[in-house]
């Protein structure tokens, strides 16, 4: 036992700060929150590139109305 003892190695550091189990809880939440969050916007944001190039496609090709054949009077 050459080693001297110390307050250092005697004793395991202290926190810097003390987090309750609502901190943690609140972290975790935020973080759930946040992750949702982003992938809604990257979703939003995947569908309208999507309905911008459909509705650029439609209007190179517009339509073609066909023409009703008249009914006879009668």
């Amino acid at each position: 036992m050459n080693k001297s003892i110390t307050k250092d190695n005697l004793f395991p550091p202290k926190r810097q700060k003390a987090e309750t189990k609502a901190d943690i809880t609140d972290q975790a939440a935020r973080a759930i929150i946040q992750e949702e969050a982003d992938k809604r916007n990257a979703k939003t944001e995947r569908l309208r590139e999507a309905r911008l190039a459909m509705e650029a496609e439609q209007a190179k090709d517009p339509p073609v109305k066909k023409k009703r054949a008249k009914q006879p009077a009668g």
